[in-house]
C-alpha cells in the first residue's frame, strides 16, 4: 500500500515554455520563500512533467525563472529517482563521457547525440528548505545535469556541436510548435 501523496496528484497542468522564449535562455533567480506557493509550483510542475510524459521538468519550463526542478527518472539499472530539488547547485558531472540521445519538453519530438557525464551530483534545499544531495549515474546523471542547465539558461542544443546541432536546430525550425 502506497502512503503519502502522489507528486503532482493535486497540482494543474501547466503550458510548456517552448524554444525560443526568453525565459528559457536567461540564468533563474534563487527561491527565498518557502511558503505555499513554492509548494504549488512544485505540484504543478509535477502534473505538467507526467502530463508531457517527461523524465525532468526545470521551473523555467512553464515560464516561472525561479531555480527549482523535479524528476521522475531512471537510472542506467532501471532504478526509478522521484524527487525536486530548490536552488540546485551541480557539485560534480565526472566520470565517462557518454554521447546519447536527448530530448526535452521544451523541444517537443526533437533529440540529439547530447554529451553528458555518467555521474552527477546535485546539491539544494527541498520545499521546506531542508538541505538535499542527490546523486546520479547513465540515464538519471543526464536528467541532473539536463534540468540543472536549464536553471543556468541552456539548452541541450547548446552542448550539440557540428552536424548534430545544425540538424536538431533545422528540424527545430521546421516543427509545427515553433511560433518563429
Amino acid at each position: 500500500m502506497r502512503h503519502g501523496l502522489i507528486p503532482g496528484a493535486s497540482g494543474r497542468v501547466r503550458p510548456l515554455t517552448l524554444l525560443g522564449d526568453p525565459v528559457l535562455h536567461t540564468p533563474c533567480e534563487e527561491v527565498t520563500d518557502f511558503g505555499p506557493e513554492l509548494a504549488r509550483l512544485v505540484e504543478d510542475m509535477f502534473a505538467t512533467m507526467y502530463a508531457a510524459q517527461g523524465v525532468g521538468l526545470a521551473a523555467n519550463q512553464i515560464g516561472v525563472a525561479r531555480r527549482v526542478f523535479v524528476y521522475d527518472c531512471p537510472d542506467d539499472e532501471d532504478v526509478r529517482h522521484l524527487g525536486h530539488v530548490v536552488n540546485p547547485r551541480l557539485v560534480e558531472a565526472d566520470g565517462v563521457t557518454v554521447r546519447g540521445p536527448e530530448g526535452c519538453l521544451s523541444l517537443p519530438g526533437l533529440e540529439a547525440g547530447t554529451p553528458r557525464f555518467d555521474h552527477a551530483v546535485v546539491e539544494g534545499v527541498d520545499v521546506r528548505g531542508e538541505p538535499v544531495t542527490v546523486h546520479g549515474s547513465g540515464w538519471f546523471a543526464r536528467c541532473l545535469q539536463h534540468e540543472c542547465d536549464h536553471l543556468e539558461g541552456g539548452v541541450y542544443t547548446d552542448r550539440v556541436t557540428g552536424w548534430r546541432r545544425r540538424r536538431v536546430l533545422r528540424a527545430a525550425a521546421k516543427a509545427s510548435w515553433n511560433v518563429n
